[in-house]
């Protein structure tokens, strides 16, 4: 496609800043439009030096662009999606668009799944980046190592997070039926997105239409714990290959993983009964060596050899809030992390029981999303928090955007808890837990505030009032 005048609507989405980004670099002329930004989002995209309209409006569009994405924010009244159709301009969907201009020409390495993407995409990326070739990528997330969520690269890599959530008002099937896979990552399928799937069998049947789309001469690499994501697995016109863990009997890759110290864990791999690579990462618990042995896998698969991925992995920094460590005060470790599902709730804390201290591990919770805030997940978030000496949950955010029938009940929650034996309370407010966390935790405590949102910052204003006193 030639160089086009591209408007953004929803321009402050991670998503959708990470486009702006890529279609800078490929040298289109972008601007868009969004409510207030804040930093990050908006001082990348002033760098960028893309013009920000705030507020939305059909005069946005008055300095004539090509075409306009429409973000899934908007519903179909939105006023410049309207003035968009009235003016006879092409709309089009972020995936859509990254797909026509980005992926075709490309071997996309697609990272979906239910758990993960943001991590495995990353850890994808750098390994292939540190080995020497030049992936175009797109996450969602910062991963350390990158510095940002994007880059355009060079064919033929493109490493791309796969996200089930649907495009747009006009196109309700799950981004990632326009990313043209070569080769996919399926971290597992569970039940999530309340809001769009009203049901397991509609959360397979979104997957499927992934695997489906798998280029035959591409690779599909399924993690074997997961049923749901093995059974999907028979759709594929490619070949399919398990790994896990866990020791699963199935698995064409095994890991094998045990502690380093430090925070670091060490995973010996082997491909059937032959060893393939001995490597040591800078991250804990059993999800994130799964992620670690798919991203192995497909390295080696796509021509790495085992001391390139072995250097890459021991490179890797992380990912800006997963497991993030804000800071240390007073001998009290405060992490930040985007879980809100139950099973990676329960397994980030798993995870971290004992790597930053030999004290509590105390986990606050804010049910944010639209599935975490719903009642379907009422005793799994319970058995999850158990994980934990104490848990914090906070009330529901927005709870109006969720009937009040399905809602989560946070006191039920809290008395689950405490009757099977864990610490736990509900606090009102991001005031009073930052009281509360910093008036009771004490030398060797780690504390994991988990939220699919900002939190109001909490993890930092912890670590603040910690240092305080």
């Amino acid at each position: 496609m030639s160089q086009k005048k591209i408007h953004l609507i929803g321009i402050g989405g991670t998503g959708m800043g990470a486009l702006a980004g890529l279609l800078c670099e490929a040298g289109h002329e972008v601007r868009g439009s969004d409510g207030p930004l804040y930093p990050p989002m908006s001082t990348m995209l002033q760098q960028l030096g893309v013009p920000l309209m705030e507020g939305y409006r059909p005069q946005n569009l008055d300095w004539g662009p090509d075409l306009v994405v429409v973000g899934n924010i908007c519903r179909k009244d939105h006023p410049e999606a309207v003035a968009a159709a009235e003016r006879g301009l092409r709309r089009v969907s972020f995936p859509q668009l990254l797909g026509e201009l980005f992926l075709r020409e490309r071997r996309p390495l697609v990272v979906a799944g239910t758990h993960g993407k943001t991590t495995t995409t990353s850890l994808a990326a750098h390994m292939l980046r540190a080995a020497g070739r030049d992936p175009g990528f797109l996450v969602g997330g910062i991963p350390a190592n990158l510095g940002r969520s994007y880059a355009l690269g060079a064919a033929p890599h493109f490493v791309i997070e796969g996200d089930e959530y649907d495009c747009a008002f006009f196109d309700k099937r799950p981004k990632f039926v326009h990313y043209q896979p070569h080769t996919v990552i399926l971290t597992g399928v569970e039940f999530d997105h309340a809001d769009i799937y009203s049901s397991m069998q509609e959360v397979e049947r979104a997957f499927s239409m992934l695997v489906e789309r798998i280029s035959p001469v591409g690779l599909l690499l399924v993690c074997a714990d997961s049923p749901a994501a093995v059974a999907l697995s028979g759709a594929a016109r490619c070949p399919v290959e398990l790994y896990s863990v866990r020791g699963h009997a199935d698995a064409t890759w095994i890991g094998q993983a045990t502690p380093a110290g430090s925070g670091r864990q060490r995973l010996a791999v082997r491909r059937g009964d032959v060893p393939s690579v001995e490597l040591e990462v800078g991250m804990t618990g059993r999800h994130n060596m799964e992620n670690v042995l798919a991203v192995t896998a497909a390295g080696l698969h796509l021509g790495l050899g085992p001391g390139q991925v072995a250097e890459a992995m021991g490179a890797f920094e992380g990912v800006k809030r997963r497991q993030e460590v804000v800071g240390v005060a007073r001998g009290v470790t405060v992490i930040d992390d985007f879980a809100h599902h139950p099973t990676a709730v329960r397994e980030t804390l798993a995870g971290l029981r004992g790597v930053h201290g030999q004290g509590r591990l105390v986990a606050v919770l804010e049910p944010r999303s639209a599935t975490s805030k719903r009642n379907v997940f009422q005793d799994d978030f319970a058995v999850a928090l158990a994980e934990a000496d104490e848990a914090v949950v906070a009330a529901l955010h927005m709870p109006e955007k969720v009937p009040a029938d399905e809602r989560l009940d946070v006191d039920a929650l809290v008395a689950t808890l405490s009757a099977g034996g864990t610490a736990a309370s509900c606090l009102p407010s991001v005031d009073r837990m930052v009281e509360h966390l910093s008036r009771t935790c004490g030398e060797g405590d780690t504390v994991v505030v988990m939220s699919s949102g900002g939190f109001e910052g909490l993890p930092r204003r912890l670590v603040e009032a910690l240092d305080a006193g």
